[in-house]
């Protein structure tokens, strides 16, 4: 049986940012062994143009909120970008695990051909539902999410691929 737009997308999303949420953890257990500021890994990044650990797990939140929302057509919460602790965005990360939860799988499957538009830069892009998912959607989402994954780990947090993987 084929996979379905609802199964490759949601499930997906919700399990980044379920391990968004346990690296979060680790890194509040990190900063209480370590006797640090929460403020150093939340603002921590990887290079001075790349955003930091707070704006990762915030795009993350968005583009997962967005992905659901273009392809059911159903309208996203929007949530201010102003988390300045582990609770703010493990609670913003919870918020948009139960967004996306309440999407019905029949909102999403047989949208494959639909044409999702977006205004990326000043400029619109059209493409197919799923050529949306497999070709921005995701790996956007996962952009955020292993980059938060790489500024903890710059920054001490002990973390192994299987953190990241979510095992």
């Amino acid at each position: 049986m084929p996979i379905t737009l609802h199964q490759a997308s949601i499930p997906f999303l919700i399990r980044g940012l379920q391990t968004l949420s346990t690296l979060l953890d680790k890194a509040e257990q990190h900063t209480d062994e370590h006797k640090l500021e929460a403020s150093e890994l939340i603002g921590a990044r990887l290079f001075d143009d790349m955003y930091p650990l707070s704006a990762q797990i915030q795009r993350a939140s968005d583009t997962a909120k967005a992905t659901a929302s273009r392809l059911s057509g159903l309208a996203a919460p929007n949530f201010p970008d102003d988390e300045t602790s582990f609770d703010e965005l493990q609670a913003r990360i919870n918020k948009t695990i139960v967004f996306l939860e309440g999407i019905p799988a029949d909102a999403i499957d047989g949208q494959e051909e639909r044409k999702v538009k977006m205004i990326l830069r000043g400029e619109e892009h059209s493409m197919s539902g799923l050529t949306y998912l497999t070709q921005f959607g995701l790996p956007n989402f996962m952009f955020h999410v292993v980059t938060a994954y790489g500024i903890l780990r710059h920054k001490g947090v002990k973390l192994g691929k299987m953190d990241y993987l979510g095992l």
